[in-house]
């Protein structure tokens, strides 16, 4: 489902349904993490987006829809101009889903090192 530009190997396009509004697959993409960096500074133009990459407007355009369709962006229209800013809570998925996977993680490194310590075992003796 991901296609390459001819012109520009270092593009890839993807279309909106195969990432749908899957923040995880959003956020996955180096060059969407860079545009999502730059649009949590402050509001910008599509055009102002794509002038800090070495791509088409037509990627970048692009990759800011994957952002829109994950609820990561917002879009203000002026006239004909898009302008782009970071929404911070649509992150807020991300958050609650790392922060569920702590709680057991920790209590199985607990349980692990305390074994440890019941057992007796040193440093030097855990290798």
């Amino acid at each position: 489902m991901v296609r390459t530009e001819s012109k520009l190997p270092l593009a890839q396009v993807y279309t909106c349904e195969s990432v749908a509004s899957d923040i995880f697959q959003a956020i996955a993409d180096p060059r969407r993490r860079e545009v999502l960096a730059i649009v949590a500074e402050r509001e910008h133009t599509a055009g102002e987006i794509a002038g800090r990459f070495k791509v088409t407007r037509q990627a970048v355009s692009q990759h800011l829809r994957v952002l829109l369709a994950a609820g990561l962006v917002v879009e203000r229209r002026d006239g004909t101009r898009r302008w782009y800013a970071a929404r911070p809570e649509g992150l807020e998925d991300v958050r609650a889903y790392l922060d569920a996977l702590w709680p057991p993680a920790l209590r199985r490194l607990k349980a692990a090192a305390e074994a440890e310590h019941a057992a007796g075992r040193g440093d030097g003796e855990r290798n």
